[in-house]
This record gives C-alpha cells, structure tokens and sequence, in this order.
C-alpha cells in the first residue's frame, strides 16, 4: 500500500514538474513573441518614417523645379525667384505637421566647365588659365606648382590618350595604388571624380572650416560659358587677372540690385573695364543643380540631382539619393 502511495506521488511529482516546465516554455514564448511583435511594429513606424521623410525631401526638390520652369526672363540671375530657394524652405514647415525641408539651388552655368578643358586631346587654353587662376587664389592657399598639377592632372583624367602632362598623371600612376584604378580618359559625369584624381585631396574638394572647396566652383554640367550674372566672385576672379576682389564685389552688388539691365553681358564690361572674350560668358543658363535636405523628428534625407531646362521644361537628368 505504502509502496502504491510513492509510485503516485512520485507520479504526480513528475507531472508537476513537467506542467512546469511547459508554463515556462510557453510564458517564454509569449515574451519573445510580444519583444518580435514589437519590435516589427517599431521597424514598421520606422519604415513609415522613412519613406514620409523621403517624400518631404523630394517635395523640396520639385518645389525648386517648379520655381525654375515658372519664368519669363530671356537671362538668368541671383534676382531670380529659384535663386531665392530659402523663401520656398521657411514655407516648408507649413505644408507639413511634423517634418520640413531645405533646398539649394546651384547655377552650373555660374561655374568653370571642366569638360572643357580639353579640346581633343590638347588643352583649351582659355580654361586652363581660368583654373589656375582660380586654384591660385589665396583662399584655396595653394602654390603654382599644385595648382598644375591639380589641373594637368584633370586634363589627363579627360583627355583621350595615355601621356601624361607636365605634373599631371595617367593609368600608371593610378595602378600604382592601392587600390588600383585606370584614368578614365573621357568627360567627367560628376565632379565627385575628382577626388579620384592625382592631387586633389578631400579637403581640397570639399573644402574645411577656414577653407572653400573646388567643388562649390566647378562643374561636369555645362554648355561652356560662363553666366557672370550667377557667377560665384571667386570665379568672376579667375576670369581675368585684372578682376581684383573690389571689382568682384562691386560686380556683386550691382548684379543684386533690382532695376540694373543684366540682359546682355555688355553690363559687365561698363562696370569692370574689363574686357572678356564674348564666347567665354553668357547671361543664360539651362543647367542647375538642385539640393533639399528633407527633416523629420531626429532624421534627415538628402537628395541632389542636376536638371535640364528647356524653354518651361525641366528635365532631370542626374539623381542622386544619400
């Protein structure tokens, strides 16, 4: 009898124990179940999230379209209501109840056209001296000597063939290094290639905090003139040697103020003196680079692209999307 009683208690023992360890099976379950089913609602908030913020940044972009395609000028300047972008992104925050953005509007035609370096094989020497002029300038505080080696080196970059110029440099200078690469010998498609060139560091592209970047003044997307009514100074420096920095400033102020002509590129001699060659500047621009900068919460999405205009038309034609 005694011997029945422990074979059921031991029993029931056993069950207990196994009832147990199923609760605590299933209780783990359950909490690993509810962390994953939050955690998917989390990742769902911010997949949400991301994809509202992506369209707030490209809401900018095409804000800054429009502006573009919305004008009736025959000429291009900072007077223009797609150089005034700031006014578009303090609007931004009333289209949307818990994100903004920023755009940026850049005139390439404003900026030294890098494949136009090259003519052929052979430099155009009109471009070249440009620049050097520009990289000669105190705010970049380069010498002479790196500043041909920055622009041979572009050259060689551009240009067809596998001879190097001067202090420039070609696929066996890049094979050399790790990792290796080949020149690509043909037209850039971004300026962002040439932190791929002999010579130019980031910091000199991008610039630091007591220095501009080459990248603010140069560009892979032009038709070749200069527009001197969009011209960064810096670049209305380098056009002549006779431009000093009080004839760039006095420039910038009468391109800026309302009322002055700026139809044709005859105002530019009548201020300066200085005579430039008629193919080199223009007063109209079909490229420019738009950047918005999309912000929500504690997120942010970059977009940039370049776009085409044609008449009321505006094309993109680069897109790019950080």
């Amino acid at each position: 009898m005694n011997s029945i009683k422990r074979k059921v208690l031991n029993n029931r023992g056993i069950a207990l124990i196994t009832v147990i360890l199923i609760i605590s099976i299933i209780v783990a379950v359950a909490i690993e179940l509810n962390r994953s089913a939050r955690a998917a609602i989390y990742d769902a908030a911010n997949i949400s999230d991301g994809i509202k913020l992506t369209y707030i940044a490209k809401s900018g972009f095409y804000g800054a379209a429009a502006l573009l395609a919305n004008y009736d000028n025959n000429y291009d300047s900072l007077r223009d209501n797609w150089a005034k972008s700031e006014l578009l992104s303090a609007q931004s925050t009333t289209l949307f109840t818990d994100g903004s953005f920023m755009t940026i509007v850049e005139d390439e035609a404003g900026k030294i056209p890098l494949n136009k370096l090259v003519n052929g094989n052979e430099y155009n020497q009109v471009i070249k001296d440009i620049l050097i002029r520009l990289l000669c300038l105190p705010e970049f505080g380069l010498d002479e000597r790196k500043a041909n080696e920055i622009v041979d080196s572009i050259k060689d970059w551009i240009d067809a063939d596998s001879s190097a110029s001067g202090y420039g440099a070609e696929t066996s200078y890049y094979s050399s290094l790790d990792p290796p690469y080949e020149a690509k010998n043909a037209q850039l498609d971004c300026i962002e290639e040439l932190l791929m060139v002999k010579g130019i560091t980031s910091e000199i592209f991008y610039g630091t905090k007591d220095k501009p970047g080459l990248a603010g003044f140069v560009t892979a997307d032009s038709e070749g003139a200069i527009n001197i009514n969009t011209a960064p100074k810096m670049v209305l420096r380098a056009l002549s040697p006779d431009i000093t920095v009080e004839l760039a400033d006095k420039v910038d102020e009468y391109r800026r103020k309302d009322g002055n002509d700026l139809s044709s590129t005859a105002w530019f001699l009548i201020v300066t003196g200085v005579t430039i060659k008629p193919e080199l500047i223009t007063v109209k621009s079909n490229y420019f680079k738009i950047i918005s900068v999309g912000s929500m919460k504690n997120m942010q999405q970059n977009l940039s692209g370049v776009v085409k205009r044609s008449g009321k038309s505006v094309q993109i034609i680069k897109w790019r999307q950080d």
